[in-house]
């Protein structure tokens, strides 16, 4: 079988939780190619050199340096359409020149194969002129934990138009796989349980690279950092809340460590007091320093709630939501410990 497996570029999260999925289908024997942009795609690099990647359209977006993204979101709109549409045809120009046994989309909308001349979002001239025989049409998932879009407080009645919308995009997809637990003990909350699923939607269970199911004993662990903070997501947001975390912490007692969520940049440590930054750790050194530490800083990003979930550290967690992303929002009042 051959796979192909892209991950939007919104932070790191949406391409680690493809890492588990990467490794068992390679070791299925499957022929896996990763595919992305930016940092997202830098990460599964670094974790699968031996696989081949290709390069997909950019997205590129920035968030305001306000407590604020609604003006940014706004303005990025038409921007975001453009991008599904350059990934579709991204993803036409790449079956026409090779097949694809599945096509595995983390929260990049655009990958489906049957384009609907008639749609709502695109223009009827997007038709296929040679539609693909159905026997050799590719299944194609789509991976996404929102199936309801949470808006800041003041446009919670855009909520339903936005859940709609987005319910109408995952069924050009063959299946919506759900990374979480589908009765009431879940990660996700109203996000992916509010609304009736699609009818091609069901639950997985949450996608973690870390393969601990207890978590052992802190002695045995890398315990030379009392707190452990893990950067990612959008700048200048990024950058800001390293910041924070630096003036913050700068000349205390404790030991720091701040992985910084940087895959681009070589991986060299730099000391600056009592505080070590990296740009990013390998998944069995981030796994230690996760266990060993007593608090851990992370925005509230849902991959990184599955990934401290899985390693039992959720209840030392100290998950700080971007300003202005109403997901994060949610995510860190329902998980606040």
């Amino acid at each position: 079988m051959k796979i192909l497996i892209a991950p939007m570029n919104w932070g790191l999260g949406h391409a680690s939780r493809c890492i588990p999925l990467i490794n068992k289908y390679v070791a299925d024997g499957c022929e896996v190619v990763i595919a992305g942009d930016g940092e997202s795609l830098a990460l599964l690099r670094k974790h699968f050199p031996e696989l081949r990647s290709i390069v997909f359209p950019s997205l590129n977006l920035k968030y305001s340096k306000g407590n604020s993204q609604v003006w940014a979101m706004a303005k990025a709109l038409p921007r975001i359409v453009r991008w599904g549409i350059r990934d579709h045809y991204a993803l036409k120009r790449l079956l026409a020149q090779e097949h694809f046994d599945r096509i595995i989309s983390d929260n990049r909308f655009g990958l489906y194969v049957n384009l609907k001349p008639k749609s709502r979002y695109f223009s009827r001239n997007s038709k296929p002129k040679k539609p693909v025989d159905p026997a050799k049409e590719p299944e194609t998932i789509y991976i996404t934990h929102q199936l309801m879009i949470k808006t800041p407080p003041h446009y919670h009645w855009l909520e339903p138009m936005l859940a709609s919308i987005h319910r109408d995009i995952i069924l050009k997809y063959t299946q919506c796989w759900i990374p979480d637990y589908a009765g009431e003990k879940n990660l996700s909350g109203d996000l992916s349980h509010k609304y009736p699923l699609p009818r091609n939607a069901k639950f997985i269970g949450p996608l973690t690279r870390f393969p601990v199911k207890q978590t052992p004993d802190r002695k045995t662990c890398d315990t030379q950092y009392s707190i452990v903070a893990v950067l990612s997501g959008l700048e200048p947001q990024r950058t800001l809340f390293e910041k924070q975390i630096t003036d913050y912490y700068s000349g205390r007692e404790e030991k720091v460590l701040v992985v910084r969520g940087k895959t681009g940049l070589p991986n060299t440590t730099l000391q600056n007091n009592n505080i070590t930054f990296v740009p990013y750790l390998d998944d069995q050194s981030l796994q230690d320093a996760l266990l060993g530490a007593e608090i851990i800083l992370a925005r509230s990003g849902y991959s990184t709630i599955m990934d401290l979930n899985a390693l039992g550290c959720l209840y030392k967690a100290r998950l700080v939501a971007t300003p202005g992303q109403p997901e994060q929002e949610y995510l860190a009042t329902l998980l606040k410990t």
